[in-house]
């Protein structure tokens, strides 16, 4: 098992992989440097070993862009998600100025070709599991069956929620006894964004964030 990685370390390991993905080369050390806003080369040179020694590269000396990554596989099989935080109040819900960020996936975790991230926000659904800042995968085209996640926006916010049918009402509530249930019907300005397939916890990433501030 590789030890792991200090936060440094993490940094130059993250933008080998990126800058491979963008460029299909490896940076110089000077471009490590520039990127990582690491004021020395000699300090990226330590760095890079130390990605060497723990098993994460394979450095080609005498190279400036000699390095390999140990079990890194092309970004075939993969597709760009988007990650959105917030939803429009009106058609289209999805837009470019509410999206974060995309996020490569592996396709077979995916049941539409425009499946998305919504971010949770709140801690209502903590009981199913699903946490603040948790990303859940949104399937358009998928029908949620009774009990299942589901996107709803209700007006100008949007929810996650377990989902009900009621004949024409749809009930949205956390699915846990006891739990106060939001009633839906035709007169109401919602719409169902999409059955929840998946939930992601993006642990590393508040580590990191936590650990630079």
């Amino acid at each position: 098992m590789n030890d792991p990685l200090t936060l440094a370390e993490r940094k130059v390991y993250h933008l080998l992989i990126d800058f491979l993905a963008d460029h299909t080369y490896q940076p110089s050390v000077r471009e490590i440097a520039r990127r990582c806003r690491i004021r020395s080369t000699r300090t990226v040179v330590e760095l890079l070993a130390s990605l060497e020694d723990k098993g994460f590269i394979e450095r080609e000396h005498g190279r400036s862009r000699g390095v390999k990554l140990l079990g890194f596989e092309s970004l075939a099989g993969v597709q760009p998600i988007p990650l959105y935080a917030r939803v429009n109040p009106r058609v289209p819900y999805l837009t470019p100025e509410n999206r974060e960020r995309f996020v490569a996936v592996d396709r077979r975790f995916l049941l539409s070709n425009d499946s998305f991230f919504l971010k949770v926000a709140g801690q209502e659904l903590a009981d199913r599991g699903v946490r603040d800042g948790d990303w859940v995968l949104v399937s358009p085209p998928t029908r949620a069956k009774d009990g299942d996640l589901v996107a709803a926006r209700i007006g100008s916010d949007v929810l996650v929620r377990a989902a009900t049918h009621l004949g024409a009402v749809l009930s949205l509530g956390t699915g846990v006894a006891g739990d106060k249930e939001l009633f839906l019907g035709p007169t109401d300005d919602f719409a169902v964004l999409g059955a929840v397939t998946a939930v992601w916890r993006p642990i590393a990433e508040r580590i990191e964030q936590d650990e630079e501030r």
